[in-house]
């Protein structure tokens, strides 16, 4: 097997020939068993004990053992997301074992979950010592001021003085003016903070609650605060209530709990209040040291975390499909080995003995691992080695359905077919320069993109660039063809043919036009482009195009259907399914792509609508001037009654020659040798009716009557379907010129920068956004539908199965 340019050269016309193994292997050599063939990642594991839950099986204790590491290292890449790091990718490999492992997880999680819980104090200390300093400096501005306002007023108060004249009543003096100083109560107050928010509502219910027997003040800080019990950031304001009475005080009390305020007490001496910020700012430092010093040995511990991330991920996943893996082995009755059922690739036949070897002499088994071959008749998986390049192409005939085993393989065809058909309906040289560029960035940085997170159209776009590549060629291939760059024309090849026959075809708009040179070498004459006759050139060519391509096409999946009958020995459907229907298929259409070479190598003007209607209804008829070749009408009669003879064929025969096909094999099973010394139950009657399925035969007329009906009706739609080639074809072309012409060309008659500026980028996000983007995508999915239904229905079935061996190579990074 040799080494192409994307990688291994693989034959992916037929999938890999599979077996199905049985392993017996010894109970202290089955890890190292088991770790080998992950290695290898070649043998599919079947699960033997799919009747018992997941607790019921053998390693149960072991993956749950598993889980709890994959939980601690879940939890690790959290707080690593959360101090902003990612894993970090580290060169040394780690020789750490699973036992070492989960004791490090647990001590380094231990260890992560004490600093949280201490930071997490320490913080919240930090946040109530500054809201008690905020407090403390918004409610002695306000007990500063009503203390001026003492100093102010006192020649107004002499005649209500009373022993002590108290800050609280200058802070009530408009409700104490009329009061009798006799009267005069101490007051109590409550001072904190309350979200900005809230403050309204606080006041209004506080208001009600007390019946306006309160008074309170409020300054709005400038800056939010943490919040101590959230940790969220929010605005908030600094509040004092005065109140008179227990009772009073109560209902304030619940109605700052109800609105989460902060409460904080004060001290109405300025000597206390200094010394009570002073002391809190001193301990706001320390703690913010503290914190300071808590956060670097978090981040330094999540560093080194992040170092041994990914392979400390990749062990627990590893040693968790392991015994995930071994859970799906019996236990034979012994309880010495264990019994594994699984496909292998027939290639891979030496390089599993040879690791099953190793695990022996690793493990210092007394006995080595038997390999059984078993003969079955259930159908194996389907294994297509593919590299970097046809992955994409693969993708593409999966998810239509998955290849029966060894069933011919579309994508082979696919590599060229798909980006050609997708090239007919976007032709444009300067649209595929586009794409190429776009696309060789992705394949020249496809190992740094590999490795990073895309999202959900970049890792389409990225999976599929391969792909792109050949469309985006096949594009300027068919660009060129079609003499198309922005849907301008240009004489690249040499001159153009045509010239003018005089002076009045100057602009070339006209039908004033000669030859007056040798025919345009390469592609379409740049004269055409602008032409009355380019439209009516332009939907003739490529109408009659798409009918070839298509004919052409269906006729290769109607070859391959009859090489895979080959394949299988299956001569019932040689005969009386793939010679028919090629008969039937080219009879018709096949006849209707000769006529379109023969009109375009003569130059004839027949009406090919008219020859293949009157071809059905009147055959007899003389052609006139439909006439392209001598005995045209003979031949003609001859299609049709070959038409006509094929579906027949298709019908009737396969039917009857299945059941006498049926009819043999079950009067084989009846008859033995008479000297025979071994009597098999099998050859006795009963025994044979009852394990004999019947034939039935009218089940299987209906199903080839369907098939039959399906097959000539489809020949005619999928047909018309091809014309869709055509019809995107010419939307492509016209929607290019719309924007040249409308866009750019009008903008840039305006004499003014601005207005050209305007149009040079309108025409540019209109050709990337519809031309590159939308027309690509529409373009691609016609192509996908021409392929799937189209092409491959003719033989393709697609109800088999992917293999999925057991690989650590497969296990992803999310994948827990």
């Amino acid at each position: 097997m040799g080494d192409g340019i994307f990688g291994p050269t693989m034959d992916l016309m037929r999938s890999e020939p599979m077996q199905l193994v049985q392993l017996i292997i010894p109970i202290e050599s089955a890890y190292r068993t088991i770790s080998y063939l992950g290695d290898l990642g070649l043998f599919q594991f079947n699960d033997l004990n799919a009747e018992k839950s997941p607790f019921q099986r053998t390693y149960a204790a072991q993956i749950k053992r598993c889980e709890e590491m994959a939980r601690k290292l879940r939890f690790f890449k959290e707080q690593m997301t959360k101090a902003g790091l990612s894993p970090t990718k580290s060169l040394r490999s780690s020789d750490i074992d699973l036992d070492r492992l989960e004791v490090v997880l647990g001590e380094l999680e231990s260890e992560l979950i004490e600093i949280n819980s201490n930071n997490e104090m320490l913080q919240h200390s930090y946040n109530e010592l500054s809201e008690y300093k905020l407090v403390l400096q918004k409610a002695g501005e306000l007990f500063h001021s009503a203390q001026s306002s003492v100093a102010a007023q006192q020649s107004e108060l002499e005649a209500y003085n009373t022993a002590e004249a108290s800050i609280d009543s200058a802070l009530l003096l408009e409700q104490e003016m009329t009061m009798d100083p006799s009267k005069q109560v101490k007051l109590g107050y409550i001072s904190g903070l309350v979200a900005r928010e809230k403050a309204m509502a606080f006041e209004r219910i506080l208001f009600r609650a007390t019946r306006g027997n309160v008074f309170l003040k409020q300054s709005v800080l400038e800056n939010a605060v943490v919040d101590p019990v959230s940790g969220d950031k929010v605005e908030k304001n600094v509040f004092i209530v005065f109140y008179s009475g227990e009772r009073a005080k109560n209902k304030i009390l619940k109605l700052c709990e109800g609105f989460g305020a902060n409460r904080y007490p004060f001290m109405e001496d300025l000597n206390k209040q200094f010394q009570i910020i002073s002391q809190v700012s001193g301990r706001l430092a320390e703690l913010k040291t503290t914190i300071d010093v808590g956060l670097a040995h978090w981040s330094n511990l999540l560093q080194t975390i992040g170092f041994e991330f990914e392979q400390w991920n990749f062990l627990v996943k590893k040693e968790k499909s392991i015994y995930h893996t071994l859970n799906m082995l019996n236990m034979d009755v012994t309880k010495k080995c264990l019994v594994a059922e699984g496909w292998c690739p027939v290639f891979a036949t030496d390089q599993i003995q040879n690791g099953l070897r190793r695990a022996t002499l690793d493990s210092s088994s007394q006995i080595g691992t038997i390999f059984h071959v078993l003969q079955t008749k259930d159908s194996p998986p389907t294994y297509f080695q593919t590299n970097k390049f046809t992955s994409a192409f693969q993708e593409i005939v999966d998810a239509y359905g998955v290849a029966k085993y060894q069933e011919a393989n579309p994508s082979v065809y696919t590599i060229v077919t798909f980006p050609f058909l997708f090239a007919v309906m976007f032709g444009d040289w300067g649209h595929g320069i586009c794409l190429l560029v776009a696309t060789l960035y992705f394949i020249f940085r496809e190992k740094k993109l590999s490795s990073q997170k895309l999202g959900d159209i970049m890792e389409m776009a990225f999976s599929g660039r391969y792909v792109i590549m050949m469309m985006a060629i096949f594009s300027i291939y068919t660009g060129l063809i079609y003499n198309e760059f922005f849907s301008v024309p240009f004489e690249l090849f040499g001159l153009s043919a045509y010239g003018c026959r005089d002076q009045s075809c100057g602009d070339a708009s006209t039908t004033g036009l000669v030859k007056v040179r040798a025919t345009y070498p390469f592609g379409l004459d740049p004269k055409w482009h602008g032409t009355r006759s380019e439209l009516p050139f332009l939907n003739s060519m490529k109408m009659k195009m798409s009918i070839l391509f298509g004919v052409a096409q269906m006729n290769l999946g109607i070859i391959i259907s009859y090489f895979n009958a080959k394949f299988f020995g299956d001569h019932i459907n040689i005969w009386y399914q793939f010679v028919p229907q090629m008969i039937f298929l080219n009879s018709l259409f096949g006849y209707l792509s000769l006529l379109i070479i023969v009109k375009w190598c003569t130059g004839s003007q027949a009406d090919l609508y008219h020859v293949m209607i009157y071809m059905f209804l009147s055959p007899t008829d003389d052609l006139d001037d439909n006439q392209l070749f001598f005995g045209q009408k003979f031949f003609q009669i001859l299609l049709l009654l070959s038409a006509l003879a094929a579906v027949p064929w298709m019908l009737f025969p396969k039917p009857f020659l299945l059941k006498k096909q049926h009819e043999e094999r079950f009067q084989g099973q009846s008859y033995a040798r008479l000297d025979s010394s071994d009597y098999s139950p099998e050859i006795e009657p009963h025994s044979v009716s009852h394990n004999h399925e019947e034939f039935e035969f009218s089940e299987v007329f209906v199903h080839q009557l369907i098939h039959t009906i399906e097959f000539v009706l489809g020949a005619v739609s999928n047909t018309a379907s091809y014309l869709r080639l055509w019809a995107l074809s010419l939307a492509h072309s016209e929607l290019a010129s719309v924007f040249y012409d409308k866009v750019l060309l009008l903008s840039w008659g305006y004499n003014s920068i601005l207005a050209r500026s305007i149009g040079l980028i309108v025409f540019i996000f209109a050709t990337v956004g519809v031309l590159l983007v939308m027309e690509t995508l529409s373009a691609f999915l016609h192509a996908l539908r021409l392929h799937w239904v189209e092409f491959q229905n003719k033989f393709y079935v697609g109800d088999g199965y992917k293999f999925y061996p057991f690989s650590f190579a497969s296990l992803g990074e999310d994948d827990e």
